[in-house]
């Protein structure tokens, strides 16, 4: 084999290579910048050819330039007349679907005059599948060969144009079957929107039925509100917390959008946006991180009054001004991860945008209808009429009535319930008669203690510098009396000078009983610095040492307790005020006098399965309400329980209890809701 053979074979097999590749490409689901370009380069290479192009006709019988190498720049320019000849050349062989050569500077000179005005020569491969021109394959190839090699160029690139058609027809199935799918979900999203009339429903469905049918990120709807528009339905969220930054950062966008009355395409620049609009943009997008965001005021389509018998109530559409009704809301789009092409981006939103307020303003108008929650309602409960459940109804209806009158009828007894606490009947709390500081305490919890016994020492310097100071005063006192009775036995005295030194000695007398006085006073107050027990019994405060030792006091401060555990123990309740007229019209009604009892049961809080008893005698009853911070004010009073089983308990003093003052017998229904009665009573007076 020659080297020129060698060379043949090895270009042979690497065009073939090339159609391999080709034909792999057109059977992949490349897209179509990905084919067009590997297409076209590998026939430039595959022919050695100087450029070439790829034209499609568009919807409107347009050629496009798809992708191009090499091309000069006078042929894809139509404002000269080369470029106007090429144009029609290229147009003519697309629309007739036949493949052809056209020789260098060739062409017609009649007015719509076509050719090829290059220095090459042109092979124009017709591209089409199933009887449909979809446009050409154009090479520029050199134009010293032979006329059977040119011939072979118009065949291979025929051949190109034929697996391009495969590729083609492929693309037609799937964007035919993305319009299927685009369809069918415009139609779901059509219905489910339409499907409730239910404001914050529908609001709900248009925001995520939205976002799927768009293949956004985010889909927010607002309500507006007065002036300002609120957040209703976000996509993916079930509620909506108002407090949070976001949320108020797009009510605030959709309320300055809503009031300029304008839609806002944002794609990352603020630039010719007003400040209102760009400072809330702004803000949203710091919180939201959007890329695109799409902020369309909702109107509410206006609608003429019908003229002829085949409108409806509400009037007909008005399609020519169908947008420009009141604004009644917005709608957000936000793009923040998913990358739409911005043609389908805003086909898509406009198309949720139509169907979207139309059913925000239908549900509205319906929800604003008089009374419309009642008629709701009243048209929910109509099923218990129907046949099948009309047993059932006036079974039900039969059951609520006889509960209703055995809450009339039926009798029960009525008690106070009130907390109350058992305490030894002879106890006393020991005050502190004077400021100081504990010095010494003596006793500690559950020490026994007789009447005198010492309890806890204090000391007031203050108190000890007073009669320090007091004391020296008389010192000083009894040295200048002195001083004046001996001036007084000199015998050379003249009578005024005597009479001076009585005076003053009758001052010095007085200011010496004075002292005296605040001696013994000063001593009194010091004596009071030791705490002493008032009665016999044990000492009931706990960790008395830790509490009070070294810790400074005050006058009236409780140090310590101090109760008789061998006296019986009385209940002291405490009955909350609001309850306490209840018991006032029991007392009337019964006569009851000031030695009269009343009956108490009670639970101790330890003990809790045992009822007990205790009677509770009027005149023990306090007078006047004391406050109190869990039931804002309460009434005392005190009950003698029975002792011998209360004993039998061995309770410790200061236990809680929880106790019931019987107050006669009243209908069941008072028993169980009287406090719900009040409370109402209360609540809308």
């Amino acid at each position: 084999m020659t080297a020129n053979q060698q060379t043949v074979e090895e270009t042979k097999a690497q065009i073939r290579g090339l159609v391999n590749e080709i034909a792999q490409l057109a059977k992949s689901g490349a897209t179509p910048d990905e084919f067009y370009s590997g297409l076209l380069t590998r026939i430039i290479t595959a022919l050695a050819a100087a450029g070439g192009a790829i034209w499609l006709l568009d919807d409107n019988g347009k050629l496009r330039l798809q992708y191009q190498v090499n091309t000069e720049q006078p042929l894809l320019n139509q404002d000269n007349e080369d470029g106007i000849k090429h144009q029609r050349l290229i147009e003519r062989v697309a629309r007739s679907g036949q493949s052809i050569l056209v020789p260098p500077y060739s062409g017609t000179t009649d007015g719509d005059g076509e050719g090829n005005p290059t220095r090459y020569l042109l092979v124009l491969g017709a591209l089409k599948h199933d009887e449909k021109q979809d446009g050409l394959i154009e090479v520029f190839q050199r134009p010293d060969t032979a006329p059977d090699t040119q011939r072979g160029y118009l065949r291979f690139v025929q051949q190109m144009c034929d697996l391009a058609a495969e590729w083609l027809r492929g693309q037609t199935l799937r964007t035919l079957g993305d319009r299927q799918t685009l369809w069918q979900q415009a139609d779901a999203f059509a219905r489910a929107s339409h499907e409730s009339l239910d404001l914050k429903e529908t609001a709900y469905i248009v925001a995520n039925d939205g976002r799927r049918l768009i293949g956004c990120d985010r889909v927010s709807v607002a309500i507006k509100k007065g002036r300002k528009c609120r957040v209703q339905a976000i996509s993916g969220q079930d509620t909506i917390e108002n407090r949070s930054n976001i949320v108020a950062a797009l009510n605030h966008l959709a309320t300055t959008v809503v009031a300029a009355g304008e839609p806002l395409w944002h794609d990352g620049s603020t630039e010719d946006l007003p400040p209102q609009i760009e400072e809330a943009l702004e803000d949203y997008v710091d919180q939201s991180y959007g890329r695109n965001i799409a902020v369309l005021p909702l109107r509410e389509p206006e609608r003429r009054l019908g003229v002829s018998q085949d409108q409806g109530a509400a009037g007909e559409i008005d399609r020519d001004n169908a947008h420009r009704g009141e604004v009644i809301g917005a709608l957000i789009i936000e793009q923040i991860e998913s990358a739409i092409p911005p043609e389908i981006f805003k086909a898509r939103c406009d198309l949720v945008y139509e169907h979207g307020t139309r059913a925000i303003a239908n549900s509205m108008s319906h929800s604003n209808l008089f009374l419309m929650p009642l008629w709701r309602a009243l048209g929910r409960a109509s099923w218990v009429l129907r046949a099948r459940t009309l047993p059932k109804t006036l079974g039900i209806l039969g059951l609520l009535s006889a509960v209703i009158l055995g809450l009339i009828f039926i009798k029960k007894d009525f008690n106070l319930e009130a907390e109350g606490t058992l305490v030894p009947m002879q106890r006393r709390e020991i005050f502190a008669p004077i400021d100081g500081e504990v010095l010494e305490v003596l006793v500690d919890h559950d020490d026994p203690v007789d009447p005198g016994d010492l309890l806890v020492r204090m000391i007031n310097r203050d108190l000890e510098i007073q009669l320090t100071e007091v004391v020296g005063q008389i010192s000083t006192n009894r040295v200048e009396e002195r001083r004046v009775q001996g001036q007084m036995r000199l015998r050379n005295n003249e009578l005024s000078e005597r009479r001076a030194l009585e005076a003053e000695q009758i001052k010095l007398e007085t200011e010496f009983q004075v002292l005296r006085k605040k001696e013994q006073l000063y001593l009194r107050r010091m004596s009071e610095l030791e705490v002493r027990s008032p009665i016999k019994g044990r000492i009931v405060s706990w960790d008395v040492e830790k509490t009070l030792r070294s810790r400074p006091i005050v006058t009236g401060q409780v140090l310590l307790e101090v109760a008789d555990l061998n006296e019986p123990l009385v209940l002291e309740v405490e009955l909350p005020e609001k309850r306490e007229g209840h018991l006032d019209q029991y007392v009337k009604n019964q006569n009851l006098g000031d030695g009269d009892q009343l009956t108490v049961s009670y639970i101790l809080a330890t003990d809790p399965d045992v009822p007990l008893d205790a009677k509770l005698a009027l005149d023990s009853i306090s007078m006047r309400a004391d406050a109190d911070e869990e039931h804002g004010a309460i009434i005392k009073m005190r009950a003698i329980p029975s002792q011998e089983m209360l004993r039998e308990l061995q309770p410790r003093p200061g236990a809680k209890v929880i106790a019931k003052i019987y107050c006669g017998r009243r209908s069941s229904g008072f028993v169980f809701f009287h406090e719900i009665y009040e409370w109402c009573c209360k609540f809308f007076f």
